[in-house]
């Protein structure tokens, strides 16, 4: 289980939360390499001049003496928060833990928020704290967003999409399983039974999103219960965390599992015959970037300069080197910025968005239903 760290500036070494590609994961010698390859890219020159993707990431004059607080669940946000911090000069503190440690730690907060910032994967989320009157409003990057990327921008712009992956992507063993399923519906088939395992969204961050996916395409919460239910009847293994899936695929206890993309190419790089397919109507997962409605007006300016910041030329370098097996493998959205060579096209991907206002405040509800009715069976 992982400890939730705070780590003032610069950032020490980053300790993983759920796995070493899932939520805000990148282990010490991860931070150390992705240190250097930002050096040798040059990433924190070229960042304190204006970057070409339009955002100001000049020095600042008078930088508060006080650290941006940064919650994160992010791979890379680490290695984000150090070049911005070398670029700016604006000191940084970074909270890194899983996606719902983060999101817990910001309600528990309510009254006397603590954060400047917050940057997680899920849309959802950050809806459901925006319909809480929780983010900061009417702010966006200079930069120009790609047809993907500007579907993922709330008309309110009450936060700021830095990439995407997806959130129910296969993870197969080719030796065994020569066809992975094209369709959620045929996970219910008798050729898939016992063979695979699904994650519980009310303990990894971007498990709720597809489930929400499920319900979306399925026509409500009633009848996602349903097809879950009959999952599990055709014996679906519940796994807390991707890496416990993993392991379970190398032992054989599982020949499949549904896991978030980045997860999933980051493992078919060490191990070539597990593999990743993408069934129709999987759902986007957008990492986006909050900022604290209740912070002051001076660490709001900070925040908006640090996300503009991550969606610049050099922030997406950084992106990409932060975390090169797992979280950095994204897809893009700023114009002029191409994925890693891993990651596939986004053109082949089957993927449907659903509402973030409609089905993030649902999430507390569907967890606790998975909670009781999955995960305590």
């Amino acid at each position: 289980m992982h400890v939730p760290s705070q780590r003032c500036s610069p950032p020490g070494p980053h300790r993983g939360s759920e796995t070493s590609s899932t939520r805000g994961r990148l282990r010490p010698y991860r931070l150390a390499s992705a240190l250097a390859a930002l050096a040798t890219a040059g990433i924190v020159a070229s960042a304190i001049g204006p970057s070409s993707a339009g955002a100001s990431t000049t020095r600042t004059a008078h930088a508060s003496k006080t650290p941006l607080s940064i919650y994160a669940a992010e791979g890379y946000d680490a290695t984000l928060a150090k070049a911005f911090q070398q670029a700016t000069g604006i000191k940084t503190s970074v909270y890194d833990a899983h996606t719902g440690i983060v999101l817990a730690k910001i309600q528990a907060e309510k009254n006397n928020p603590q954060w400047g910032l917050v940057w997680i994967d899920g849309d959802m989320a950050l809806a459901a704290l925006d319909k809480q009157h929780m983010l900061v409003r009417n702010f966006e990057p200079n930069v120009s967003w790609t047809a993907a990327g500007a579907k993922f921008v709330p008309s309110d712009r009450s936060y700021i999409p830095t990439g995407y992956t997806v959130a129910g992507s296969i993870i197969y063993n080719s030796s065994t399983i020569k066809t992975p399923p094209k369709s959620w519906s045929a996970l219910l088939s008798a050729s898939y039974k016992g063979k695979f395992g699904i994650l519980n969204p009310a303990i990894d961050g971007p498990a709720y999103p597809m489930v929400a996916g499920w319900a979306a395409q399925l026509g409500g919460v009633p009848a996602m219960e349903q097809y879950v239910t009959k999952l599990m009847a055709n014996g679906a293994q519940l796994f807390n965390a991707p890496a416990d899936e993993l392991n379970a695929i190398k032992q054989g206890t599982i020949q499949l599992a549904i896991a978030q993309s980045s997860y999933g190419i980051g493992v078919n790089e060490t191990n070539p015959n597990l593999k990743v397919s993408y069934p129709a109507n999987a759902t986007p997962v957008p990492s986006v970037i909050g900022i604290d409605s209740k912070a002051s007006k001076a660490v709001q300016a900070e925040a908006e300069q640090f996300a503009s910041f991550v969606v610049s030329a050099a922030g997406q370098r950084a992106m990409h080197a932060g975390d090169p097996h797992g979280d950095s493998l994204y897809w893009p959205i700023v114009k002029g910025v191409a994925p890693l060579s891993r990651v596939p096209s986004a053109s082949l991907l089957p993927i449907k968005a659903v509402d973030p206002y409609q089905w993030g405040p649902l999430e507390n509800t569907v967890n606790r239903w998975f909670t009781t009715n999955v995960a305590a069976g």
